[in-house]
């Protein structure tokens, strides 16, 4: 197994630039995984593939605006600092520009605007330890204030300016802590979701906050020596409960996006158990092509980049052969990739 094998070359012009309107318009690609069978269709028709008993479960994570301005404490030198995941109370990991003149004990005065003034339009920051590559670990002075302070971080890859923050956010966040949306879910509208309860269809919410690292691609030639990103997840008692349920009477589990199936494989993993264990604490299961899928039956997911671990993840899933189809077929097709683009559901 090489990372090359999770590579694939993809028009520029093929990365969605803006979310389809309404979100359940989007497209959706179809892929049985017994067989190969494609299938091309719209989000909407979402319906007609699922049937009375499946539970879907999704990501409640909410997006943080995570990209911060300011200036160095001191000589006055602009500071941008992007938040990469949150470690405990008032410490954050991130990357900070520029890397060089922040090292550890510097201070940071964080503005809402560009002639920000002390009092109620500042927020300190310390950097307490350096990393490499411009990574530092930062406390805040008053956590609590940061939304005021940040913007949204929108994948790099995103040239167009958004034209509601709310668009990057799907209809059930709740939980804030994400730096970059579970973008799966981006397709669901409040209207679909209240259509496929009413067909006997469930829905139960994890949480998983997504950090930037995902967007990276595997650098190692060898996949199994990539060091997976870490990330914070909860799968509350009651919900791993009622999955446990729902595997023991045969029902399907269906995750919406790759990082709700993190989440549940992750505390199938740490649980060794038959039924669904409840978890809390740090996702760091890295899935590859042979890993034995223990509680995900079917998956929602959108198009990913190449040579990413979100590749091999639905390629584990669905087989690397049937993925590579799938790929060629919606290039083919013209549909439209990464966070804003179009979904495919694997069954």
């Amino acid at each position: 197994m090489k990372t090359s094998d999770f590579d694939y070359r993809l028009p520029p012009e093929m990365i969605a630039q803006h979310p389809v309107e309404p979100r359940d318009h989007s497209r959706l690609l179809v892929l049985e995984r017994a067989g190969g069978a494609i299938a091309h269709r719209r989000f909407f028709e979402i319906e007609e593939y699922l049937r009375e008993g499946d539970v879907l479960v999704y990501n409640d994570s909410r997006v943080i605006p995570a990209r911060l301005r300011g200036k160095r404490a001191g000589s006055g030198g602009r500071v941008e600092i992007l938040l990469l995941r949150r470690l405990e109370p008032g410490l954050w990991e991130a990357i900070v520009k520029p890397g060089k003149r922040l090292r550890t004990g510097a201070g940071v005065v964080l503005m809402k605007d560009d002639g920000g003034a002390d009092g109620e339009d500042t927020l300190l920051a310390e950097i307490v330890t350096q990393g490499e590559h411009g990574r530092r670990t930062i406390r805040f002075s008053d956590e609590s204030r940061l939304g005021e302070f940040g913007c949204l971080a929108l994948p790099p890859y995103i040239h167009v300016p958004l034209a509601s923050p709310e668009r990057y956010q799907t209809v059930y966040a709740r939980v804030a802590g994400s730096v970059a949306a579970p973008t799966a879910g981006l397709h669901f509208t409040r209207e679909l979701i209240s259509r496929l309860e009413k067909r006997g269809v469930g829905f139960m919410p994890v949480t998983l906050h997504v950090g930037l690292d995902t967007f990276l691609p595997v650098r190692e030639e060898d996949p199994r020596e990539h060091q997976i990103h870490q990330e914070y997840a909860v799968l509350a008692p009651e919900v791993a409960a009622e999955l446990s349920r729902a595997k023991r009477e045969g029902r399907r589990v269906i995750g919406v996006g790759t990082t709700t199936v993190r989440v549940l494989e992750q505390a199938a993993v740490a649980g060794n158990s038959p039924e669904v264990p409840p978890f809390q604490g740090w996702a760091d299961l890295f899935i590859l092509p042979g890993y034995r899928f223990r509680v995900v039956d079917a998956m929602v997911t959108n198009f990913h980049l190449p040579r990413s671990t979100l590749m091999m993840l639905v390629s584990a899933f669905a087989g690397r052969e049937n993925i590579e189809r799938a790929y060629r077929e919606a290039i083919a097709e013209q549909y439209r990739f990464f966070s804003f683009g179009d979904a495919m559901l694997v069954l």
